[in-house]
């Protein structure tokens, strides 16, 4: 199978309404659901509020993820394969905001260009970063201006192969000499892990909950 944007919207939707459902028989909010919560609102004030698109591409053969290289000379996450995104400033009026600034910062693509459709949970990354991953749509063709200095490469992947639950592959590697376990996936010669692989596994569970 291929995902379209038809079943894709679909499937988010029965999950909001899953949790709509639950939050309604425990006589709870969503956002004890760990469901979108506006920053300012969040708990947690020691960690760093920042938001990433999670940019769907709309092909006509089949939904695509687009996905970015960052350079290797970053403080942070050097030659890793990451969601365009980056930290909240002071004038972001919403995670939205945010991560449509930081896209365009990045790689170039305008808000006008991308149809948000959803949020995933909230993520935090081992930097100290507290990550709001921001669902969108983009309607093909568009023109991409990455900037340099922080994008070495943007490429689009398969929704469907790095979102099936069988893609997602158990590794082990020396950091800061500290043997770790983490979740990646193996697209061709890429080897997506960390923050990018968390956010996409819970994409995952949204899309192939009783997928048969």
């Amino acid at each position: 199978m291929t995902w379209s944007k038809r079943s894709v919207l679909k499937k988010l939707a029965a999950h909001n309404d899953h949790l709509r459902h639950d939050a309604n028989r425990n006589d709870k909010s969503i956002s004890t659901k760990k469901h979108f919560v506006p920053s300012q609102k969040r708990s947690n004030k020691s960690l760093i509020p920042a938001a990433v698109l999670v940019p769907l591409v709309n092909r006509k053969d089949e939904i695509t993820v687009l996905l970015t290289k960052r350079t290797d000379h970053l403080n942070n996450h050097a030659g890793q394969i990451s969601f365009p995104g980056g930290q909240t400033d002071q004038n972001d009026r919403s995670p939205e905001h945010t991560a449509l600034r930081e896209t365009e910062e990045e790689i170039g693509l305008t808000g006008q260009l991308v149809e948000v459709v959803d949020h995933l949970n909230d993520y935090v990354v081992g930097t100290g970063f507290l990550v709001s991953p921001v669902i969108g749509f983009i309607e093909p063709p568009f023109l991409l201006n990455p900037d340099e200095n922080e994008v070495a490469e943007v490429f689009e992947a398969p929704l469907y192969f790095i979102t099936h639950p069988d893609n997602f592959e158990h590794h082990t590697r020396k950091i800061n000499q500290i043997e770790r376990s983490f979740v990646a996936i193996q697209w061709n010669d890429r080897l997506i892990w960390g923050a990018t692989a968390g956010i996409l596994r819970d994409l995952s569970h949204r899309l192939w909950t009783d997928v048969q």
